[in-house]
């Protein structure tokens, strides 16, 4: 065994990861990029910002499993040269994403006495009320896009879904200054302002998007939009089978840190706002994780397209070792150099900025013991979902981080007094246990042979 044996898996994984990874950091930034220039807008309006985003992500973290579940599906239909599981499996999806859509519009356009239930300001439920009824509109475009991401990614054009994402952000930075402080003779809207800037990008994003997978000459094919209005309910139940344990798990993990954020409120205002700036840092990296995740899905997808076990063991190794290797520099860079990270959030000047850099840096160090777990759980589930397993993933999920994490974070930080330490530890502890779960499915179902042989979604 040498390692120019991998070298064939390394360039193809890095020529499809790393565009994934900077569309992932793209979308980032434009997220940050709202939030910052509705900090400079108003207090308020930046709280009801960052509420209205949570109440959105979970909506739409429960919907995108349908745009990532079919990602497998679509690489192992053009390893076997399946045109029409390719156009089925991707029609059905976008299908899914609409009708889901649709569905929970109404959630958002009446969440303020949602937003009150769960103990919000009413001014702050009010204005996240206003942003919402604008930017649930975008939850269309978003939704289609990512499916649409999946079916370029698949036929390895991560490259322009990175630049498409990429023209997003200078156009969503120009749009806030014009619309939330009412430059350029625009009416100054504040959040509405953002909300429309957003929809807007996604609805650009999504034209170009659609303009580019019907021009690809390489795509043309599989006819992907010839008599779209025709249903296929086989393909339709299969794609939804598949995708809602992905939304689910997604929901499971992304409610763990908003759970986090809330019981981080508990113990106080300042460790709440460290807690934030640690969460972002940790965050960057783990966009690396999730477009080698992302990469993965694919190259196990395409090997059990072809009933390869060597190429996709070969491959999982790979994009294993890479991630794990970003993992180890991350940790290096958060041990060695935590005060630097965390100033630059905070202003120098600014009396509170010593305590917040203190508090903020000893949660470095529990943020650098995320990164190996955290690394190695999300490729353990872009294996999986490569190969169209997503039930069981779903239920180790949900196990670990709510069974698992979320109790021994809250008994650590509130019943043993630990503090935001404690926290961070149970959030440790349940994507440590999904990590060893995920990918010891991962590696038993390769070893009997599950993976490369013909199977059912699921």
């Amino acid at each position: 065994m040498t390692l120019a044996r991998y070298a064939p898996h390394l360039r193809a994984t890095l020529a499809l990861g790393l565009p994934l990874v900077g569309s992932h950091l793209a979308r980032m930034a434009i997220g940050v990029a709202d939030t910052v220039m509705v900090g400079w807008y108003g207090v308020e309006e930046l709280a009801a910002l960052v509420i209205a985003t949570s109440f959105f992500h979970i909506l739409f973290f429960l919907g995108m499993g349908f745009g990532i579940g079919v990602m497998g599906l679509i690489a192992a239909a053009i390893a076997r040269d399946d045109q029409i599981e390719v156009r089925r499996s991707t029609r059905m999806a976008l299908w899914l994403s609409i009708i889901f859509a649709v569905l929970v519009t109404p959630l958002m356009w009446f969440s303020e006495p949602i937003l009150l239930a769960i103990g919000q300001e009413p001014v702050v439920a009010a204005l996240a009320q206003d942003y919402l009824r604008i930017a649930g509109f975008g939850l269309l475009p978003v939704l289609c896009g990512l499916t649409l991401n999946s079916y370029l990614a698949a036929m390895e054009r991560t490259q322009v879904v990175l630049w498409i994402t990429l023209a997003g952000l200078p156009l969503n930075v120009f749009l806030n200054w014009v619309l939330i402080f009412g430059n350029l003779g625009a009416p100054e809207l504040g959040v509405r302002g953002a909300a429309i800037a957003s929809v807007s990008v996604q609805s650009f994003q999504l034209v170009l998007l659609l303009a580019y997978a019907a021009w690809l000459p390489s795509a043309r094919k599989y006819r992907l939009f010839q008599r779209f209005w025709r249903a296929d309910r086989a393909e339709l139940k299969a794609v939804f089978l598949l995708g809602l344990p992905i939304g689910l798990t997604m929901v499971a993990e992304g409610g763990l840190f908003v759970a986090s954020n809330v019981m981080m409120g508990w113990i106080g205002t300042r460790e709440l706002a460290a807690h934030g700036i640690a969460l972002q840092l940790a965050s960057i990296t783990f966009m690396v994780h999730l477009g080698m995740s992302n990469a993965a899905t694919i190259r196990a997808g395409q090997a059990k397209g072809r009933g390869d076990a060597p190429w996709m063991r070969d491959g999982a190794i790979t994009v294993t070792a890479v991630s794990f290797a970003v993992a180890v520099l991350a940790v290096a860079i958060f041990v060695l150099f935590p005060r630097q990270l965390v100033g630059l959030y905070l202003d120098a000047s600014d009396p509170e900025t010593p305590v917040l850099i203190g508090i903020a840096t000893g949660l470095m160090f529990y943020a650098a013991l995320f990164q190996l777990t955290d690394a190695m759980q999300v490729i353990g589930l872009g294996l999986l979902r490569g190969v169209q397993d997503t039930r069981v993933p779903m239920i180790i999920a949900a196990v670990s981080y709510w069974l698992i994490g979320m109790p021994i974070a809250y008994g650590l930080a509130f019943g043993l007094g630990m503090g935001p330490g404690g926290l961070w530890l149970g959030l440790v502890a349940g994507l440590t246990v999904a990590a060893i779960l995920l990918m010891r499915r991962f590696w038993r179902g390769f070893a009997r042979g599950d993976w490369t042989r013909a199977a059912q979604p699921g």
